[in-house]
């Protein structure tokens, strides 16, 4: 992945015309299309409001209609910046950092976090090759119960396609009747799923699914091809990242997290800065 440091974003968006003018140039890189005139046509920019104006008719258009950035009044190069920051570490930042880094109040780097949150959700099919399926235990520990299960924690369930994509989703339990169907959503039929020997995976095989199986309970982790090992690394990433940046999530805010470390995982490969990935996907919400 090419490096996009703090010197090259200064550089390119030094100011909310900037950040502004990208917003302009990437929803429309052919020209904006006039609602009005029903072409496109040339625009100029309003010099006291955000919004470009038609030079044929005079119609109005908002560059931040339909993004995380409508109807906010923080300036534009803070949700750049902020942008930029959650994009540049591995496991992302605090919101307690990112008010400190760009001088917002806490309320807001807070509500700037969700907002950035929840563009990064995918909609993600896994299959053609080997698909693993796991399911793991996110939270506090109450009471004295520890382990698996223990009360207080939010349940998770996960899919990864080795040297492929993550999918992980908050689910209410572990029951077949509950992660099954998503199984059956997001894994293409035919593919080979790897799990362990929960009894909640044992009608895969008549699901049409090649079903291979690890026992964990006897010590066995790895047997040839047959592991988990890929979801297993994805559950530490995150598990790691929340208790090291963020020291816990509650249940109710734990599938923003995981969207934004999924979609992080997915673009592990990739050439394109992820700063510019966070970008893409402001764009596509405009769209």
């Amino acid at each position: 992945m090419k490096n996009y440091t703090i010197k090259t974003f200064k550089a390119q968006f030094p100011d909310d015309n900037a950040c502004l003018d990208w917003l302009v140039q990437n929803r429309w890189p052919e020209g904006i299309t006039c609602a009005k005139c029903q072409r496109v046509t040339k625009h100029h920019k309003r010099s006291n409001r955000p919004l470009y104006t038609c030079d044929s008719c005079g119609t109005d258009v908002a560059p931040m209609a339909g993004t995380i950035m409508e109807h906010s009044s923080t300036p534009l190069t803070s949700w750049f910046h902020a942008m930029f920051l959650m994009a540049s570490t591995r496991c992302g930042i605090s919101a307690k950092q990112l008010e400190r880094e760009i001088g917002v109040t806490y309320k807001t780097a807070w509500r700037m976090f969700k907002q950035i949150r929840s563009m990064l959700t995918e909609d993600v099919v896994l299959g053609g090759s080997s698909v693993e399926a796991d399911e793991t235990y996110v939270g506090g520990i109450r009471h004295g119960k520890r382990g698996r299960g223990a009360e207080g924690k939010t349940v998770v369930f996960g899919m990864a396609q080795r040297k492929g994509k993550v999918i992980a989703k908050v689910v209410p339990d572990v029951k077949a009747q509950t992660i099954l169907p998503v199984i059956r959503e997001k894994v293409l039929d035919r593919s080979v799923v790897y799990t362990d020997e929960m009894l909640s995976y044992d009608s895969l095989g008549r699901m049409g699914y090649d079903h291979r199986r690890i026992h964990h309970a006897s010590k066995v982790y790895v047997m040839g091809d047959i592991h988990t090992n890929t979801i297993e690394g994805f559950w530490s990433l995150v598990k790691r990242g929340i208790s090291g940046v963020n020291h816990a999530v509650s249940g109710k805010y734990l599938q923003s997290y995981l969207n934004e470390y999924a979609f992080r995982y997915n673009r592990r490969g990739q050439e394109q800065p992820m700063f510019e990935a966070f970008l893409a996907q402001v764009v596509r919400q405009g769209e």
